[in-house]
């Protein structure tokens, strides 16, 4: 390509015209890995793009995706931006009652849904808006209005053969500082944003963090997270752009099988999958006998001292190579199998990863790069690479982007990945920039706290609403101690407890399958799991395990007293956002009375 692509849709012609004959999708279909040809994605984004100007959107107009992530996902994204309209994606597992809130306020032309199981979802919702056309991936029978995506782009054929240049001027239509899509956040406190993201924002971010990454053509992409967020749509946007073939996993249920049977180079992930990574290895070495797990305890170990050196570095002494050597055939090939066994980028994103698994992984030959980012920022800020992997930080910003560390400690950015504003919401938007009086443009605030060492990497401490303050006035960073308990093989979830109290407690939702066998093995009989939190000898135990994970932390960090939940936190159950983070407020909320048993009268 002579000049790079100033648009999502000039990126995707680009793309496709040089790979017509390649295999540029691969997704299962009854059970066996298919693949989608450049030419037939083409000409079925062209159909659906003329059927979407045939039925009336138009530049501008907003279209909903409600759909669980796959090439048909995919293929409808580049039809609504090539015809000129704004793509208004939409988690299928956020409620009823949120995706009430984004149809709403967005006002969609048209709505894209997948199953009837999500129509039959927000049915009532769809009764209280008439007007709304309805196309579905898949026949639905009790919902008379909708029509088809193969019926929908069976009517752009036909158009196409009349008018075989309209695809082209409707495409080229499309100007950089065009809005390509409103992107709602999860939001972990209030009610979701809808954050207005140009196609010269996603295109300038995909370009940057794929130099950044250096992506080559030869590399194999395995797709789980959601497209309706923003880290896994850009990159699939930056692997089609580097001519990378996209693998689509059938979802967080089958990635592991799909790990093997792909045998990916590339995957973009989050931190809980790489934790429950780690637990399986965990429990299987655990299962194999003291000698085994004697194997495993010290293989991390070498893991470990050798990402150190690594990451800062320093020279491997020829000692701790032949441990490794010894390592990697005992047991470091068995986990590089469990990813593909050719995995070279496993790019961790949403969350903060805590640094000793990324040491493991990485020590173990499985290369894990953190990075950062927000929806606001199309959304990558900083991603560590191969070359520059300092562990417990996100590496350096993408080159173009512009970090800086405000005097309370807060994250400001800048550049051409800054989003435009929140939808409808004019004083929101004002609230998170600020002006330094250079004249050279407002900084975002992130709102997550940090610093920037003299080497130009970037670490994160917190998120600066989350900052707990005791009632002795001590901030306290609740993501530095749940990221400590969660390395524990008994702590599924937890979160930190403690603003305007004297001090630190914490929730915990134990590992039932991992503490079910512990309790087996220590003579404890509960049949059900708010009778085993119960028992004094496993709340014990769990105190601890907190108390050995936390000891290294200053006193008033500590976490003084904990309560056992029976339940997970869930999406459903409105304590998770759809990418997983925790909203505090909730939980709080939700579980007030336990909260406050663990502060009586007299402690404060």
């Amino acid at each position: 390509m002579s000049t790079e692509p100033g648009t999502l849709v000039e990126l995707f012609k680009d793309a496709i015209n040089s790979r017509l004959d390649a295999e540029v999708f691969r997704y299962k279909k009854d059970k066996a890995w298919t693949g989608l040809l450049g030419a037939t994605l083409l000409n079925r984004v062209r159909s659906l793009t003329l059927a979407l100007h045939r039925r009336g959107i138009a530049k501008g107009d907003r279209v909903a995706i409600l759909a669980e992530s796959g090439p048909l996902w995919s293929i409808t994204d580049y039809a609504i931006l090539s015809a000129g309209a704004i793509n208004v994606p939409i988690y299928p597992t956020q409620s009823v009652t949120q995706v009430e809130y984004i149809l709403r306020e967005s006002e969609p032309r048209m709505l894209f849904i997948s199953t009837s199981r999500q129509a039959k979802r927000i049915v009532e919702v769809l009764k209280r808006l008439p007007d709304l056309p309805v196309v579905s991936f898949q026949p639905i029978a009790d919902l008379e209005r909708s029509i088809t995506l193969e019926a929908l782009e069976a009517e752009g054929e036909a158009l196409a053969a009349g008018r075989p240049d309209l695809y082209e001027a409707l495409s080229c239509g499309v100007k950089p500082e065009d809005i390509a899509s409103i992107i709602y956040t999860s939001g972990t406190t209030g009610e979701p944003k809808g954050v207005i993201l140009s196609h010269s924002n996603i295109v300038f971010n995909a370009l940057a963090a794929g130099r950044h990454l250096s992506i080559e053509p030869s590399n194999i992409m395995l797709s789980f997270l959601p497209l309706s967020h923003i880290f896994e749509r850009m990159v699939l946007y930056l692997c089609l752009h580097y001519g990378v073939q996209i693998c689509y996993s059938g979802g967080i249920e089958t990635v592991a099988s799909d790990l093997r049977e792909v045998r990916p180079t590339l995957m973009s992930t989050v931190p809980r999958l790489l934790e429950k990574m780690f637990a399986r290895m965990q429990r299987t070495a655990e299962e194999g006998g003291p000698r085994k797990q004697r194997i495993f305890n010290w293989s991390l170990s070498v893991a470990r001292r050798v990402a150190e050196r690594r990451s800062s570095g320093r020279h491997i002494p020829l000692s701790l190579n032949i441990q490794r050597s010894i390592a990697d055939r005992l047991v470091y090939s068995k986990l590089r199998q469990a990813v593909g066994g050719r995995m070279m980028r496993l790019v961790s994103g949403g969350s903060a990863l805590q640094a000793d698994l990324a040491l493991v992984f990485n020590g173990a030959g499985i290369p894990v790069l953190q990075g950062y980012g927000l929806t606001e920022t199309s959304p990558v800020i900083a991603v560590s690479t191969l070359e520059h992997n300092r562990i417990g930080t996100v590496g350096h910003p993408l080159p173009g982007v512009e970090v800086k560390i405000a005097a309370d400690g807060e994250i400001l950015t800048r550049g051409p990945h800054v989003f435009q504003g929140y939808f409808k919401k004019d004083r929101e938007t004002d609230e998170v920039f600020s002006n330094d009086g250079s004249g050279n443009g407002r900084w975002f605030m992130t709102g997550d706290i940090g610093l920037i060492d003299n080497e130009g990497f970037i670490r994160i401490t917190d998120r600066k609403k989350d900052l707990i303050k005791t009632s002795a006035g001590k901030y306290v960073a609740p993501q530095l101690i749940e990221g400590a308990l969660s390395q524990s093989e008994f702590i599924e979830q937890s979160i930190v407890i403690g603003n305007n109290r004297k001090y630190v407690s914490a929730l915990i939702v134990p590992d039932f399958e991992r503490l079910n066998e512990w309790a087996r093995q220590s003579g404890i009989k509960a049949a059900e799991k708010r009778e085993l939190i119960e028992q004094p000898k496993i709340v014990e135990m769990m105190k601890g395990e907190v108390n050995r994970l936390t000891q290294e932390l200053a006193d008033y960090e500590k976490v003084k007293r904990v309560a056992l939940l029976p339940e997970e936190f869930t999406i459903d159950g409105g304590e998770l956002t759809p990418t997983l983070k925790v909203r505090r407020k909730i939980v709080e909320q939700k579980y007030r009375n336990l909260i406050d048993s663990l502060y009586p009268a007299g402690s404060e």
